[in-house]
């Protein structure tokens, strides 16, 4: 298990969050299995980026109790971070998002820019 980030002040604020500043964000081996079977192209492109999608997003979002954090890098990238039943946080997938998808989603107040 590898630290990956923190859940910043900053974002906390903007989702209304209940979380501690700087609560870690993990990345575990069943993490990377995951991401690897079911995202695989994504995760051979960007999964060396991880961090910095977390640390430095240009949108991030809360559904279905993940936080959601979005690069806009040559596409779209986003890292859902959920807590587990210990209360630790981890970085649980990544993948590629259409950028319509994107665009309809700030437009109705469900990620929220960051830049």
């Amino acid at each position: 298990m590898t630290q990956v980030g923190v859940i910043t002040s900053t974002v906390i604020e903007i989702l209304r969050l209940d979380i501690e500043p700087d609560t870690p964000i993990y990345l575990g081996a069943t993490n990377i299995a995951h991401m690897e079977a079911e995202h695989e192209k994504d995760f051979g492109l960007y999964g060396n980026l991880i961090e910095e999608i977390i640390m430095s997003p240009t949108y991030v979002g809360y559904r279905k109790g993940a936080i959601e954090y979005v690069k806009e890098l040559s596409e779209y990238v986003k890292v859902a971070v959920r807590v587990s039943s210990d209360d630790t946080y981890y970085a649980r997938t990544l993948y590629t998002m259409n950028p319509d998808r994107v665009e309809k989603m700030v437009a109705k107040g469900s990620l929220f820019p960051l830049t």
